[in-house]
């Protein structure tokens, strides 16, 4: 895989994860970022078993015998010539056999029948697991409920804006949970319900909506106070504000040291090529948009509800739905979503309001940032931090000051 590409073009390019010691690739989708495919590359570094009988280890060959005595081939395989594999194809599974062109098998009466030249039986060179019939087709399955494990996980949110002045006051959570009352494992069914959080929140009213967070961090200084107007930026403040970290739901939660109320939001993208890639789990965000000047692409609510059923981004499809066609005709706005690039926010007439802020992050015992600097954008109480490659790695809603409410 290319990580130029990647970082250039990351929702087109799948998230591949090589763990050389053991011979397996991880295939993450790259929308979803859900994994996709597990490809064993090198059956002799683990050990296999199907019901219970191992068909492939250290001390037991792979052969196309073995694989059809514990699987039991039910149709013939495919030969790929471009290639020069013989792939065998199950629901979910599939093997592939290097075989040179010269000796394409013959399929006759089950893999047994198969000739190979001097009595040899080919090798598995790859195995892929996946959810789908076969392995070009295969997409993401949603995340099982059995990995919840009480934990909170967000389909998605939307930023909740005042409609007169087009300030963020807060989000509305659409929060994905395990069912309670369920006791088997297989009973397990997901509670879906919504939340608000807002500016001025207390702790608990945090707490009692989003749970505990993954870690509570206190912000040490302000290197943005140098921003600010007015002599106050020089004053050293007694107390430390302090963060709840969501790593699951893939947002930040800030909060006032002296009042303990909220102040601010950090919702996060997680594209690759940013500092806190990896970090944080996809917050798929939707900032509605309030002039209704937005092009067609980033129309609402068919096109994008449609993609979020299929968790595929509205900029990647070939043609969007005009709210005309839209089967909800009681909802026709337009939204800034995760994967909106910078551009297509231009193009919504939402203008920055002054020129963007460079910000190059980097740790106390390592000053060296492979991922360069990126841009900070502001527009009314909203920061948009914008990546090279044109897309929104993070958006921050700060709590506006009453003169910011009164202009």
């Amino acid at each position: 895989m290319n990580n130029g590409n990647l970082c250039l073009a990351p929702l087109s390019t799948d998230l591949l994860l090589n763990l050389t010691s053991d011979g397996i690739k991880l295939v993450f989708d790259s929308v979803t970022q859900r994994l996709k495919i597990i490809e064993v590359y090198n059956l002799a570094k683990v050990k296999l078993k199907y019901c219970g009988k191992v068909f492939a280890s250290p001390q037991t060959a792979p052969t196309i015998e073995q694989i059809d005595q514990s699987f039991g081939a039910t149709h013939p395989g495919v030969y790929d010539a471009s290639q020069q594999l013989f792939v065998l194809n199950f629901r979910g599974l599939s093997f592939s056999f290097p075989i040179e062109s010269k000796f394409q098998p013959r399929y006759a009466h089950g893999l047994g029948s198969l000739q190979f030249p001097n009595g040899a039986s080919p090798i598995v060179s790859k195995m892929c697991i996946y959810n789908g019939n076969s392995l070009p087709d295969a997409k993401a399955p949603p995340m099982p409920v059995s990995c919840f494990y009480g934990s909170l996980y967000l389909d998605h949110l939307e930023i909740v804006r005042d409609v007169q002045t087009g300030m963020a006051r807060g989000l509305t959570l659409t929060l994905m949970s395990e069912a309670s009352g369920v006791a088997k494992i297989s009973e397990l069914r997901k509670h879906t319900y919504e939340c608000v959080v807002q500016f001025g929140n207390t702790c608990q009213d945090v707490l009692s909506n989003l749970g505990c967070p993954s870690k509570i961090f206190y912000k040490a200084e302000d290197k943005m106070k140098i921003h600010s107007p007015g002599a106050h930026r020089l004053v050293r403040s007694r107390n430390s504000d302090y963060f709840y970290n969501y790593f699951a739901l893939g947002i930040d939660v800030l909060f006032d040291a002296r009042t303990h109320t909220v102040k601010k939001f950090v919702l996060h993208s997680n594209f690759p090529g940013h500092y806190n890639f990896n970090q944080y789990t996809r917050c798929e965000f939707r900032i509605p948009v309030l002039n209704g000047k937005e092009p067609a692409a980033l129309r609402e609510p068919a096109a994008l509800r449609e993609a979020a059923a299929l968790r595929e981004p509205v900029a990647l499809r070939e043609a969007a739905v005009p709210s005309s066609q839209s089967s909800d005709a009681s909802d026709s706005r337009s939204f800034i979503t995760t994967f909106s690039t910078w551009d297509s926010v231009h193009s919504l007439c939402l203008k920055p309001s002054e020129k963007p802020v460079v910000l190059n992050r980097s740790s106390s015992t390592n000053t060296t940032n492979p991922f360069g600097s990126t841009f900070c954008y502001g527009y009314q109480n909203m920061i948009f931090e914008v990546v090279p490659n044109n897309h929104i790695a993070s958006v921050t809603l700060y709590q506006p000051s009453s003169k910011e409410l009164l202009s």
